[in-house]
């Protein structure tokens, strides 16, 4: 699986951000879930074909940890963040999104609504 590094153009990240990144279904859905831990330098990062609040949504079932969720738009743009709990059924981004980045909850006040978000190849 290729790994991305996530750099925030707009405020930088206090300490690198690396995650595997995801755009198959069956990788998509199974997501992080039965993980019980993620470390604070990772994430995982799920990409849609397309802008979408229903496709980008995700469901917290059989996820032992809360998450830090980011929602970026295909301008690289941040539309929604939110602190997802586990076992919650579902999040829907406020805004269409084209990727989801899932982080250690202590890492999502790095992320505003509206910064520009760079991927690069780790």
């Amino acid at each position: 699986m290729k790994t991305i590094r996530v750099e925030n153009k707009t405020q930088p990240l206090a300490a690198s951000l690396q995650a595997p990144y995801c755009s198959s279904f069956f990788c998509r859905l199974r997501g992080l879930m039965f993980r019980s831990h993620l470390e604070a330098g990772l994430g995982l990062l799920l990409e849609e074909s397309h802008d979408s609040r229903i496709d980008t949504s995700i469901h917290m079932l059989f996820v032992f940890m809360d998450l830090g969720v980011i929602w970026i738009n295909s301008k690289n743009e941040v539309v929604d963040t939110i602190l997802a709990k586990a076992w919650r059924p579902v999040y829907v981004p406020r805004q269409a999104a084209r990727f989801t980045l899932e982080i250690h909850p202590s890492r999502l006040n790095e992320f505003k609504v509206g910064d520009k978000i760079e991927f690069q190849n780790a």
